[in-house]
C-alpha cells in the first residue's frame, strides 16, 4: 500500500508542476515523469536572413549581413525554462547528458526526454575524456609532446580522430600537420602512429573504460548564451576583440577578413585585409595549407588589442613583416612595415598608447610607439649557442624561396624556437611574456628596457593575463593546470582544472570581479575561477567540438565572449564558426 501511496504522491506531484506552465514555459521530465535540470535548450531562426556572399561565398567588403542569432537556455531544478513564445518563428533542440537530443516548433508544455543507450552515451562524451585514456605505452613525456604540438588547432579524441587508421596513415597526417606548424620530433612519428592506431582500437573496443565528463551543475539555470554564426567550414575565427563601442571585431585567419558584429542586432559587416600587390598566399612563411580546398590568407590576422587614446584597432599579421591598424571610424586599415622579426603574434596596447606584441619565430618583443611611428625590438635571450645561431640567420633564411627555404629538424628542446606567445600589460605598466617552448616567462620593464627572465617550473606557458593585484595567470598547456604567478613573493601557485585532461589555451582576467577565464578546448566547455574561494564553475558549449582559443570580458554586466575557432571548422557541430557570449540572467 505504502508503495501505491508514493506513486500516487509522485503523479499528483508532477501533475501539478505541469499545471503550473505559463504562455512559453516548458517543463522537461524523465519516462517517469521526473523533472530534469539543467536541461540545454537551444532556439534557432527557422528562417535564415538572406545574406550577400557574392565575393567567393562570402560577404564582399564593407556589406552588412545579419546572422542567424541562436539562444541557448537551461532548464531549473523543476525541470522548467521560459522562451518568449513566438510561433513558427523558431526551432528547439533539447538536450541533457545522458539522453537523446529531441527537437521541437513550439516553446510550450511538457516534453518527455529518452535515455540514451549506454553506447550512445559515450559516443557522446567531449574529447577530453577520451583523450585522458590514451596512455601512449605509459610514456608521460611522449604523451605530453604530441599534446603540446598536436592540440592547438583541434580536438585529439573527437569521433573525426578515434577512426581507425594505418600506421602509415597516421604518419601522413602528423607529416602534414607538422607543415601546418606543429613540431612532434620526427623520431617520434613512427611511434606515435603505432600507439594512436593500437590505444584508440583498444578505447573502441572498450569503452567503458572511458569516464564519464563533468556533471552539468545548478549554476547554469542563471546563464544564457548566444551565438552568431559567422564565415563557413572553411573559416578559422581565430581571435577577436570586444570594443569600447559596442561592437565585435572577429579576425578571419584563413580569409583575412574582419567581421564587424553587432551584437544588440546580429548584424555584421566584413571589411577585407588589404595586401601588397606582390605578396603570395601564405605571406613570407610560404603556402603552407597547399591541400586545404580554399584560403586567402596573405597576411594572416592574428591577435587584436584597441588603443585607449582613439578606440583604432591593432591587429598582428603572422605571415608578415608588419603591423596592422584599423581606424574604426572611417573603417580603413593602415599597414606599418617593420624592419625586422618575424611571426607577430600575441597584442596588448598600454596606457601610454604603446602596442606591444610577441614575435614567435624570431623571439623578440615589439613595441610601436604611435607618436614617432617607430619599432623597438627587445630580443629575449636564447637557451643555448645553438639556439642563438639559428635565431640570428633568421633574416637570411626568410629571404630564400619559401619552397626551397631550409628548415630546422623539430625536437624534444624545440631548439632555435623558444616561441614568445602570450603577452600582457599589468596595472603598473610592466609587460608580462610566456615563452611557450622555452617553459619560462618574461618580464620587461617598460621604463628601463630591463629584461628579467623568469623559470616556469610547468609545461607550455601558452597565453597570460594579470589580475588587479598584478598577478600573473598563466595556462599551463598539456600540464592541464591553472597557474599564478606572485611577483612580490616570487612563487608559483597551480590549480587544478576541473575537467580532466583539458589543454588550456588561454585566458582572460576580469579584474573588477576576481574571475580567471579560462578556454576549455578539449572538453567542450569554458571555465570559470573564483580567486576569493578559488572554486570553479563549468560552462558547457552548445555545440560539440567547439575549439576556443580567447575570451574578452564585458564590463558592465561580467558577459563573457568567445569564438569557435576550431580548425577545420568543418568538424565542428553544425560546420559553421560562431561567436559566443555567455550572459547572466536577471
Amino acid at each position: 500500500m505504502r508503495f501505491y501511496l508514493l506513486a500516487a504522491a509522485a503523479i499528483f506531484s508532477h501533475a501539478t508542476l505541469a499545471d503550473t506552465l505559463q504562455a512559453g514555459e516548458l517543463m522537461f521530465t524523465d519516462q517517469q515523469g521526473k523533472p530534469l535540470a539543467q536541461v540545454m535548450v537551444t532556439q534557432t531562426p527557422t528562417q535564415i536572413p538572406e545574406a550577400d556572399l557574392s565575393d567567393d561565398g562570402y560577404a564582399p567588403h564593407g556589406v552588412t549581413n545579419r546572422s542567424a542569432t541562436t539562444l541557448t537556455r537551461f532548464s531549473d531544478a523543476e525541470g522548467k525554462i521560459h522562451f518568449e513564445h513566438t510561433e513558427g518563428q523558431f526551432s528547439y533542440r533539447a538536450r541533457a547528458q545522458g539522453f537523446r537530443d529531441i527537437y521541437f516548433d513550439s516553446p510550450e508544455g511538457e516534453k518527455t526526454l529518452i535515455p540514451m543507450s549506454e553506447q550512445e552515451y559515450i559516443a557522446s562524451y567531449p574529447s577530453n575524456v577520451w583523450l585522458s585514456q590514451l596512455q601512449f605505452g605509459g610514456d608521460e613525456t611522449l604523451k605530453k609532446s604530441f599534446q603540446l604540438n598536436c592540440a592547438f588547432c583541434h580536438q585529439q579524441a573527437s569521433p573525426f580522430m578515434r577512426n581507425e587508421r594505418t600506421p602509415e596513415q597516421w604518419v601522413s597526417v602528423i607529416e602534414r600537420m607538422n607543415t601546418y606548424g606543429a613540431r612532434l620530433p620526427n623520431d617520434e612519428h613512427q611511434r606515435v602512429a603505432e600507439l594512436l592506431q593500437q590505444e584508440y582500437r583498444e578505447l573502441r573496443d572498450n569503452p567503458q573504460t572511458v569516464p564519464e565528463p563533468k556533471r552539468w551543475q545548478a549554476h547554469l539555470s542563471d546563464i544564457e548564451m548566444t551565438e552568431w554564426p559567422i564565415g563557413d567550414g572553411f573559416s578559422q575565427m581565430h581571435d577577436f576583440l570586444l570594443h569600447p563601442n559596442g561592437y565585435v571585431y572577429v579576425g578571419d585567419n584563413l580569409f583575412d577578413r574582419i567581421y564587424e558584429i553587432d551584437p544588440d542586432t546580429g548584424d555584421y559587416t566584413v571589411y577585407k585585409v588589404p595586401h601588397y600587390e606582390d605578396a603570395k598566399v601564405g605571406g613570407i612563411l610560404g603556402n603552407r595549407f597547399q591541400v586545404f580546398p580554399k584560403m586567402y590568407n596573405y597576411m594572416g590576422v592574428h591577435s587584436f588589442a584597441y588603443s585607449k587614446k582613439d578606440g583604432n584597432i591593432f591587429i598582428t599579421p603572422s605571415m608578415q613583416q608588419a603591423l596592422l591598424e584599423f581606424d574604426v571610424s572611417k573603417k580603413e586599415f593602415i599597414i606599418h612595415d617593420m624592419p625586422r622579426g618575424f611571426y607577430p603574434h600575441t597584442i596588448r596596447t598600454d596606457d601610454n598608447d604603446d602596442v606591444w606584441f610577441t614575435m614567435a619565430l624570431s623571439s623578440q618583443v615589439a613595441r610601436f610607439n604611435r607618436s614617432s611611428g617607430e619599432f623597438k625590438m627587445y630580443d629575449l635571450p636564447a637557451r643555448s649557442l645553438k639556439e642563438w645561431a639559428i635565431l640570428k640567420m633568421l633574416p637570411a633564411i626568410f629571404s630564400m624561396d619559401p619552397e626551397n627555404r631550409p628548415t630546422p629538424s623539430p625536437d624534444n628542446e624545440s631548439s632555435g624556437l623558444p616561441m614568445p606567445y602570450g603577452i600582457d600589460v599589468a596595472p603598473d605598466g610592466g609587460v608580462w611574456v610566456a615563452r611557450l617552448y622555452a617553459n619560462d616567462i618574461a618580464h620587461i620593464d617598460p621604463d628601463t628596457d630591463e629584461i628579467t627572465m623568469i623559470k616556469f617550473p610547468y609545461n607550455g606557458p601558452r597565453r597570460l593575463r594579470t589580475d588587479a593585484d598584478g598577478n600573473v595567470w598563466i595556462v599551463a598547456f598539456q600540464d592541464s593546470l591553472l597557474v599564478k604567478y606572485d611577483p612580490a613573493a616570487k612563487q608559483f601557485t597551480d590549480y587544478e582544472l576541473p575537467v580532466v585532461n583539458e589543454l588550456p589555451y588561454a585566458l582572460n582576467v576580469d579584474r573588477q570581479r576576481g574571475t580567471v577565464w579560462v578556454n576549455g578546448n578539449q572538453s567542450d566547455t569554458i571555465l570559470g575561477f573564483d580567486i576569493a574561494s578559488e572554486s570553479w564553475k563549468v560552462y558547457p558549449m552548445p555545440r560539440q567540438r567547439f575549439f576556443t582559443r580567447d575570451i574578452e570580458i564585458a564590463e558592465e554586466d561580467g558577459a563573457i565572449y568567445t569564438s569557435n575557432s576550431h580548425f577545420p571548422t568543418w568538424q565542428t557541430e553544425g560546420g559553421t564558426p560562431t561567436l559566443l557570449r555567455i550572459t547572466p540572467r536577471d
